[in-house]
């Protein structure tokens, strides 16, 4: 007969009722208890990230970044906080996939059928060149597979939100997923600031310089710090051409899947779970495009509040992934994608200006 204490035995009603006293008496906490504990770990090394991206320098990493440093920091020196798995992981999995549903209200899909169809082919352009050159350097360098696929579709598409959705379908790892985010994160804003740094001497136009930044840097907040120097024409120029890349992630999320049952990597057909969250993604872009502020109107606050609640969420998912990082095990394993990541950033930046 299974003790009370059995976890893995069915219990029934009585059971439950019985077990409750003893839970309380030997000191163990429900699950639900850990699970929202978890929960709550997450959302307070977010918070922190925050903090941190209040001061001086890390301000320019952004609270993503900051918050993942904090959870790697933490995982490092106190190991990881086993009880609380269940909410950890929770954040890492489910927030995640709502922070990836919620992105869809930033890509506007009207303004880019309207006014970006000529831009979506040098987004489409710069996919197919951003992860097959960081994948061709990587297997020149040897470097892991993996992690060099995911840095090379954070390059091409929108970075970190971009390796949050086709990590699941190609199966990397939780920690392969947080260091991917964390270098795109820092790669990317060292860019954008060299952008804002080289804008006084670039001898283009404002709108030519917006599309620049829009069609070779990582992030879309990478792109809003980039151009918003060359004003709101290159701005607006610089983001419509962002979004079309955004746009982008969709199609290659689902060749991705065609490309991983094709070549072999899974042997049966139901490992790879087919990805719903992003049917949310584009339901919401649509959504966001043709009902609010059209049938719906809302104010900008609304979408202020919104982007500000999609970075949270975002983040404490990262805080999930990045306690899964030990570094370690990865100590020699990042560089290599790294150098393959960095070649493939540097040189997109300068073959997409001589093209503009």
């Amino acid at each position: 007969m299974a003790s009370p204490l059995d976890e893995s035995a069915p219990l029934n009603d009585n059971d439950q009722a019985s077990l409750e006293p003893e839970r309380k008496s030997q000191n163990i906490p429900a699950p639900f208890t850990l699970w929202l504990g978890g929960v709550a770990f997450t959302f307070a090394i977010a918070l922190l990230g925050y903090g941190l991206a209040c001061l001086p320098a890390f301000d320019r990493v952004g609270p993503l970044a900051c918050a993942i440093l904090i959870a790697v920091a933490y995982r490092q020196f106190w190991g990881y906080p086993e009880p609380l798995r269940s909410g950890i992981q929770f954040s890492a999995k489910q927030l995640l996939r709502l922070a990836i549903i919620l992105y869809g209200l930033k890509l506007n899909v009207d303004i880019v059928l309207h006014q970006g169809l000529g831009l979506l082919v040098y987004d489409a352009g710069v996919i197919v060149f951003s992860i097959a050159l960081t994948m061709l350097i990587a297997k020149w360098l040897k470097a892991d597979t993996s992690l060099s696929l995911l840095l090379g579709v954070g390059t091409g598409v929108c970075g970190a939100a971009a390796i949050a959705a086709v990590s699941p379908i190609i199966r990397t790892k939780d920690e392969d997923t947080a260091i991917g985010v964390g270098i795109i994160a820092l790669v990317g804003t060292i860019f954008a600031i060299a952008y804002t740094v080289l804008r006084p001497f670039l001898p283009v136009s404002a709108v030519a310089y917006g599309m620049w930044s829009g069609i070779s840097l990582h992030e879309i907040a990478h792109v809003a710090l980039a151009a918003a120097p060359a004003g709101q024409d290159g701005l607006a120029v610089g983001l419509l051409a962002k979004l079309g890349r955004v746009l982008l992630l969709v199609p290659l999320c689902f060749l991705l899947m065609f490309w991983m049952k094709r070549s072999g990597s899974v042997q049966d057909e139901t490992k790879i779970a087919f990805p719903w969250f992003l049917l949310g993604f584009l339901g919401m872009s649509l959504f966001g495009s043709y009902v609010l502020g059209k049938q719906l109107p809302v104010s900008a606050a609304f979408h202020t509040v919104v982007a500000q609640l999609t970075t949270f969420v975002l983040t404490m998912a990262m805080v999930g992934l990045g306690l899964n990082v030990n570094l370690r095990a990865l100590r020699t394993k990042a560089a290599k994608p790294l150098i393959a990541m960095s070649i493939t950033s540097l040189l997109l930046s300068v073959l997409s200006y001589l093209l503009i």
